[in-house]
């Protein structure tokens, strides 16, 4: 379509597949998705395509993301208590 970004959709696909990729290094787990590309729709929306990948590492990703996003949520947590026990002990 004339006038879509499509190479400013890609480039953020590109950039996201990266940093996923890097930590699918780190992890160990790169191998079991081999086929992650950067793509962008005909809107020009980037996307990132995980490619085809066994039920197992499906199951690890799922845990992982649930994992950081439990973590994350404890970290918010243990901030804003922190914060209301200044606030308490200050008044």
């Amino acid at each position: 379509m004339p006038g879509v970004p499509y190479v400013r959709g890609w480039n953020r696909a590109r950039r996201s597949a990266g940093t996923l990729a890097d930590q699918l290094v780190l992890l160990g787990l790169d191998s079991d998705f081999s086929g992650l590309v950067a793509d962008v729709n005909v809107f020009g929306d980037g996307l990132v395509q995980l490619g085809t990948v066994r039920p197992e590492a499906a199951e690890v990703l799922a845990r992982l993301i649930a994992a950081g996003l439990e973590s994350e949520s404890h970290g918010i947590t243990a901030d804003q208590s922190r914060s209301a026990g200044r606030g308490a002990s200050a008044a």
